[in-house]
């Protein structure tokens, strides 16, 4: 059984550090400087990605070619099947005309493009998060934006950024869930410490938005609307963490602030028309110019609809053990325990599984797929059309589906390989500093992964073993990891790639994009691990 080893260049941690990070100086160079397409940057990341596998770690070379598959397989199923169904759900309705009866009931509940960003991009985002996870809200919602009129980059901007709020509950709460199983702390206490430190930037987001879209003078004037919508989700948030659990929070707290913006819009309005341009998409619309019955908006709504029974049917504990009985869960070949991950990434030496589940009944993609072949029923599409639709939507994503499995190799060899351990061994050196290192190391492993319990699973165990080494509280350091996960979702070259294809953008737009979102994760991770330094030396009363 090859053995890790997390200091493989003389024994220095410093220098096997700065190498071990190559992957991600690659993709950073190519993305942020060079401004090449995600496609380009996530391979040439992956042949970095190999040649410190090989040459630093000296990982087998069997080894490094099944961790390369089993990345690439898990970016292709379970997310690339999200975003290929999410996608073709939205050109099922787009094609058929129905979006514009969707955007005709928008514009009467607002016409408003700031409002419309925080009910659809925040709002309806975390309730598909809370519900499916893994890249839908951000397809889902995007597309939508774009087809309301948002400019394509505006759209995937802006529903990356609030997707932020709601991840470390997403899909029925399984990053909690995870980091549960994975550390041995009580489930419980974790969720409350995530909720805790989650909600009071939960509380600005929405207002940070609306900065971004259209500057200080864009908040100011919708100002109680992103007022509410913060207060409403994040006192949900806190509440529902603290005192009901994981599974439930994204759900309650963004069907609480839909609910809240809706009764809003009834009785207020801004006071001015917002005459923006497209660049800062704080405009509103004009007015419709026909009028429809509520039957026949009812039934453009009604793929959604379907999209959201589903997703909750199939996230129901009812009905997951039956949808579960028919996966295909198997060893990777050449990889399942024939790597040992030593001290002090796991508290003794164990053998590192690598159980692929193709759990194609239950994921979440399907519910998806479901609710487009009821939709193509409802709304009485042929099958000739829909098998057009399905094939230029195939085609659209060709190379948003290569970034996907190229960056989850990325992150998976460096997992088997150890690169990952040296990096959070790194930053658990920071000592005093940890609590806001904490933070960003978990930022950091959504970075690389794309998924907020990827880095839970990764770093959950290396967060606990370190805070009781330097006397922090575990749990709140655990939760720390993934809450500070959360503001890496948006730089994620996978969460980039799928906003990219739900909107239409070109493949080298995905360097600015990287580049637009890139900020603001550093400010917001850095808000979260402030967050947890306060908790951890001003307030420790407050830690869970």
């Amino acid at each position: 059984m090859w053995q890790h080893n997390y200091t493989p260049l003389n024994g220095s941690l410093l220098w096997s550090a700065i190498v071990a990070a190559l992957p991600i100086f690659t993709l950073l160079y190519l993305l942020g400087v060079k401004r090449k397409p995600a496609w380009i940057a996530a391979l040439a990341g992956l042949a970095a990605t190999i040649l410190v596998a090989l040459f630093l770690y000296r990982m087998p070379v069997t080894q490094v070619i099944s961790a390369t598959a089993y990345g690439a397989a898990n970016g292709l199923f379970p997310i690339g099947w999200i975003v290929i169904w999410a996608i073709v759900l939205y050109r099922l309705i787009l094609d058929t005309g129905n979006f514009e009866l969707i955007k005709y009931s928008l514009r009467n509940l607002t016409q408003d493009r700031r409002l419309q960003a925080l009910l659809i991009a925040f709002a309806f985002g975390a309730f598909v998060e809370g519900a499916a996870g893994f890249g839908t809200p951000v397809a889902v919602a995007s597309a939508m934006l774009a087809g309301l009129g948002f400019s394509p980059f505006y759209a995937a901007a802006i529903c990356l950024l609030a997707n932020t709020a709601p991840v470390a509950f997403g899909s029925i709460g399984i990053p909690a869930i995870t980091l549960a199983s994975i550390t041995g702390l009580p489930l419980a206490r974790l969720s409350a410490g995530i909720g805790r430190i989650c909600a009071p930037v939960s509380l600005i987001v929405p207002a940070y938005m609306m900065v971004v879209m259209g500057g200080w003078s864009a908040l100011a004037r919708v100002f109680p609307a992103a007022l509410i919508c913060g207060v409403v989700f994040a006192g949900m948030q806190f509440i529902v963490s603290n005192y009901v659990g994981p599974q439930l929070t994204d759900l309650l707290a963004s069907l609480a602030a839909i609910v809240a913006l809706v009764l809003l819009f009834l009785v207020w309005k801004p006071k001015d028309h917002a005459a923006a341009n497209l660049a800062s998409p704080a405009d509103s619309l004009p007015g419709p110019a026909v009028r429809y019955s509520i039957r026949q908006v009812f039934l453009a709504w009604s793929p959604y609809l379907l999209l959201v029974i589903l997703v909750l049917a199939w996230g129901s504990q009812t009905m997951q053990k039956p949808l579960n009985s028919v996966s295909l869960v198997f060893r990777w070949p050449g990889l399942h325990n024939q790597i040992a991950r030593i001290p002090p990434v796991t508290t003794a030496i164990s053998p590192y599984p690598a159980i692929f589940n193709f759990n194609w009944l239950s994921a979440s993609g399907t519910s998806c797929m479901i609710a487009t072949f009821l939709s193509v029923f409802v709304l009485r599409v042929s099958p000739r059309k829909f098998l057009k639709i399905f094939a230029s939507t195939m085609h659209q994503l060709g190379l948003a589906l290569l970034t996907l499995a190229a960056v989850l190799a990325i992150a998976f060899l460096m997992n088997y390989a150890g690169a990952t351990g040296t990096l959070g061994i790194a930053f658990s050196a920071t000592g005093a500093s940890f609590p806001f290192f904490s933070a960003i190391l978990g930022w950091l492993g959504v970075f690389l992964s794309g998924s907020d319990t990827a880095a839970n699973a990764l770093f959950g165990n290396l967060q606990v073993v370190t805070a009781t080494k330097l006397g922090f509280n575990p749990v709140l350091m655990a939760a720390a990891n993934s809450s500070g996960g959360v503001m890496g979702k948006m730089i994620s070259l996978s969460s980039i790639a799928v906003a990219t294809a739900a909107t239409g953008l070109k493949p080298e737009d995905e360097a600015k994009l990287f580049r637009f979102t890139l900020r603001h994760s550093v400010i917001l991770a850095c808000a979260i691990g402030l967050v947890v330094v306060f908790y951890a030396y001003i307030a420790p009363g407050l830690q869970p």
